[in-house]
């Protein structure tokens, strides 16, 4: 994994600027914009930071006045964390003037063995491409959260592109007339008047013609048209990770056989059947995400290598489970287990809930209290993530003897969670909304990993801990292919099976556009990486095909009909307790929702006022 950043901009070798005019200044602001982008995209990768610059000149150097033409300067940035191989790498990787800055891992599709870096290979494989036409059908072999840049000198054009997932952020910034250069980066400053930032689209790979533009001279009024969308896919060709699978359409028979019980012994064959596969998918996904980690030092010897953002809740729990098959026993894994002091749930618990009077009191009320905070009990951190962590952990220390479990209680005081905010708010952007925050501040401090363990769940003798893992697993995608919301349920009572297969489809087609991308920037800036078992594109391929009622049943009660599927498989595994737990999403069950007065009434989707404004 690694942090990326590339800009092009017109310019030409020798030229000083003009301090007195506005070629200069502008000039000056890029550098100080560049410079920041840097700083904010080494984060990422704290083993490994490299720049590299190249000047491509137009076809014809000089105009009849004998003054040059401006040409173009592509400036390529790239900071490494090293997950892959035992070699020291350092990017962007070179040859024969082609250059690539890779943001990803490769874990099925290309021949990559345990002491090989998967960059290296697949930098290898693409420049020895006979024609840079046949990119699309390279990635399309690749399973792989992504997001890189390459450009070919030969044909002096520059690729760009993420995975059909998005599981990797990569933003761009297109030339205007305020701002006339062209920037992709994999992470932001946040919301600043020298770029306009925005996710880079999934649906399509992209090419720049550096050389048409160059020949135009007009970087902003020709940009548009030097820039071509390339199909991932075509009809010709049967590539299995080129695109995401279609949701099975077919729907069950008029009455599907229920299962009453996760205790039922005697399961439909096709239902059991399914059962056993997806354990058998799951667990593979798993695998190839936490084996050959490499290690640094000696000193890393029994020390964590993974770790699982850790609610108690059943994705994160099958995760952990699987992961130990696969981690060594003599290294432990770390359970990351976020929760935050919040001023509007403190103030309900001590004072009641007073939602009865009207709105403007009940604020005024509110902040009062906060005003009062030091006054009240001191704070306790046993939110509804933190109860079901410690009750998953002693459940794992039964099934697992002979593992290490570090339960990671990372508590996080109002003070600490609101000096953090700004920086959040700069890290997730282009995310903006009052749902952006809250999970983006749950998953800012979770994986930084800083917290305390202790003993076992009943013990208060905690010592301070750091997680050393830099490979954090995490459960999203599961709720999206296995129906665990409740507006899948919504869907069935209003049009039955085939309203649930829409919705599914419509969960599907979303994923790229919603969390990851952010999720990537946030946990990414403190030098980790997220792995997502459940969004292996082998893993939603075998669940988008899964005949519609062998993955929920909407007819039965939370906590049995909401990701039936999983459900069976973890009570197989072992795992009575968090087969049955129900959800609760991520913010609410750390607090990292509502934290202020009024904030009860104000909705997800709305947009937030910037902590400067507060």
């Amino acid at each position: 994994m690694c942090g990326i950043f590339c800009s092009l901009r017109a310019g030409c070798r020798g030229d000083t600027g003009n301090v007195h005019g506005g070629a200069f200044r502008l000039s000056d602001a890029f550098h100080d914009l560049s410079e920041r982008l840097k700083i904010a995209n080494a984060a990422r990768g704290p083993d490994a930071q490299r720049s590299h610059r190249i000047h491509v000149q137009g076809a014809c150097q000089c105009d009849p006045g004998g003054a040059h033409t401006p040409g173009l300067d592509i400036g390529f940035f790239a900071s490494e964390l090293r997950l892959r191989g035992d070699a020291p790498i350092v990017q962007p990787h070179q040859q024969d003037g082609d250059v690539f800055c890779w943001n990803g891992e490769v874990f099925e599709g290309l021949d990559v063995d345990a002491d090989e870096n998967d960059g290296v290979k697949l930098f290898q494989s693409i420049h020895s491409l006979s024609a840079m036409d046949d990119l699309p059908s390279l990635l399309g072999k690749i399973e792989g959260p992504y997001a890189f840049v390459y450009y070919h000198a030969k044909s002096r054009k520059l690729y760009f592109a993420r995975d059909p997932l998005g599981r990797r952020s990569l933003l761009i910034h297109k030339p205007s007339v305020s701002n006339p250069y062209f920037l992709l980066a994999s992470v932001s400053v946040g919301n600043d008047q020298g770029c306009m930032m925005e996710e880079l689209s999934t649906e399509m790979m992209f090419c720049l013609d550096i050389g048409q533009l160059c020949e135009s001279n007009e970087v902003v009024q020709d940009f548009d048209s030097c820039l071509t969308c390339i199909p991932r896919h075509s009809d010709q060709q049967s590539l299995p990770f080129a695109k995401l699978s279609c949701v099975n359409t077919v729907l069950p028979p008029d009455t599907p056989p229920s299962v009453f019980s996760l205790d039922s012994t005697i399961l439909p064959r096709d239902l059991a059947i399914a059962v056993d596969q997806l354990i058998d998918h799951l667990d593979r996904s798993v695998m190839l995400r936490v084996q050959n980690i490499p290690r640094r030092t000696s000193l890393e010897t029994g020390k964590a290598h993974v770790a699982v953002l850790f609610s108690g809740g059943i994705d994160s729990t099958i995760l952990a489970f699987l992961a130990h098959r696969h981690v060594p026993l003599d290294e432990p894994i770390d359970l990351l287990n976020v929760a935050f002091e919040n001023p509007r749930k403190i103030q309900v618990k001590t004072d009641g809930n007073i939602g009865a009077i009207p709105k403007r009191e009940k604020k005024r009320q509110l902040k009062a209290a906060e005003l009062n905070a030091a006054a009240k009990e001191s704070t306790s951190y046993m939110v509804p993530d933190r109860v079901t962590g410690l009750q998953e952990v002693e459940e794992f220390r039964r099934l697992c003897p002979g593992r290490t479990w570090n339960f990671v209680e990372v508590d996080v005081p109002y003070e600490e969670s609101q000096a953090a905010r700004a920086a959040v708010e700069a890290i997730m952007f282009p995310g903006r909304t009052v749902m952006d925050l809250s999970l983006a501040m749950a998953l800012y401090f979770a994986s930084k990993g800083v917290g305390k363990i202790r003993s076992s769940a009943v013990s208060d003798d905690s010592q301070p801990y750091t997680s050393p893992a830099r490979v954090l697993l995490n459960g999203l995608g599961s709720d999206e292919l296995l129906g665990g919301y409740g507006r899948h349920r919504t869907a069935y009572g209003v049009r039955g099976w085939q309203g649930v297969i829409e919705e599914l489809q419509l969960e599907l087609d979303r994923i790229p556009t919603r969390n990851l991308g952010r999720d990537d920037r946030v946990i990414s800036s403190h030098g980790k990486e997220t792995r997502h078992p459940f969004l292996s594109l082998t893993v939603v391929s075998f669940l988008a095909g899964l005949p519609v009622h062998l993955k929920l049943d909407p007819r039965l009660e939370l906590g049995l009909g909401d990701k039936m599927l999983l459900r069976l498989a973890a009570r197989k595994v072992g795992l009575l307790e968090a087969s049955g737990r129900k959800k609760k999403a991520m913010q609410f069950g750390s607090h990292s929702a509502r934290m202020e007065a009024g904030d009860g009434e104000r909705r997800g989707d709305l947009l937030i006022r910037a902590a400067s404004e507060q």
